[in-house]
């Protein structure tokens, strides 16, 4: 099984001739279109917009893609809540088909309660929501849902290493008119859409493996965005409320995006 986790190649040779046509006209016209510098202004504007705000609460579904070895693709989706009280505490939730997971982060520990299991486990880690992605992501290798959207500077975390950028016009996402903006980086291509207008925040973002065989995607697509004072009051604090087991938190297992039974494979 594998995930967005194992760099491969993909050509243009396993494309059908059809999509591949469509892909070249696409191509031509979008050289034309594209307009680069609206673009990052956009994405700018959106960064600033959510770095202005010191709360920020929203709701969204989520789906994780694995390619099997015999290049079936399967979608694992989930949904779940965020509430972020910059610049120091966070909480998440994410329910799926095989886990049901509440984050609580206050700044100084982070615990994470399974609890379809009924055990949390608990770990220091003082400083800021920006040092908690890092550490989730490179320490644990347990990212946060839209992590990246959750940063103090989403500009320069999501345009890092970025080689391409394109401005696709609008769309719509959840009833909400969206401009469509499209970006390729040495790994992955990443696509988000934002709300236009006073309010420019992200409804969609959709990121493809380029280097692994199928392509499989993460997108996240959000909904009820609330800002400053509009954004619920949450205590960031864990209470055990049902009497947890506590465990350490390597033991704690099935609480991931990827339930244990999907073993990755090797790339290609």
């Amino acid at each position: 099984m594998k995930t967005l986790l194992k760099p491969v190649k993909q050509t243009l040779r396993s494309l059908p001739v059809a999509g591949l046509s469509l892909i070249l006209m696409l191509g031509s016209s979008l050289a034309v279109n594209a307009d680069e510098a609206d673009a990052r202004r956009l994405l700018k504007s959106m960064s600033d917009y959510m770095a202005a705000h010191k709360a920020i609460s929203f709701d969204y579904d989520a789906t994780l893609e694995v390619v099997t070895k015999d290049d079936q693709k399967l979608a694992l989706a989930s949904s779940g809540s965020v509430s972020l009280n910059r610049p120091d505490k966070i909480h998440v939730t994410r329910s799926g088909g095989f886990a049901d997971v509440e984050m609580s982060f206050d700044g100084k520990t982070l615990t994470l309660l399974g609890k379809n299991l009924n055990r949390y486990a608990q770990t220091a880690v003082p400083g800021t929501v920006d040092n908690l992605v890092d550490e989730l992501r490179e320490k644990h290798n347990r990212p946060l849902p839209a992590a990246d959207l959750l940063l103090s500077n989403v500009y320069d975390a999501l345009m890092l290493d970025v080689v391409d950028v394109k401005d696709l016009g609008s769309g719509v996402i959840g009833g909400v008119e969206c401009d469509y903006l499209a970006f390729r980086a040495k790994e992955v291509d990443w696509q988000i859409w934002i709300a236009q207008g006073e309010r420019p925040y992200p409804c969609r973002y959709v990121i493809t493996s380029t280097f692994m065989a199928g392509g499989p995607q993460y997108s996240i697509q959000t909904r009820n965005w609330k800002m400053g004072k509009e954004a619920a009051a949450t205590d960031f604090s864990f209470r055990n409320s049902t009497n947890a087991q506590k465990i350490e938190l390597k033991d704690l297992k099935g609480t991931d995006e990827l339930p244990d039974h999907f073993i990755i494979g090797e790339s290609k």
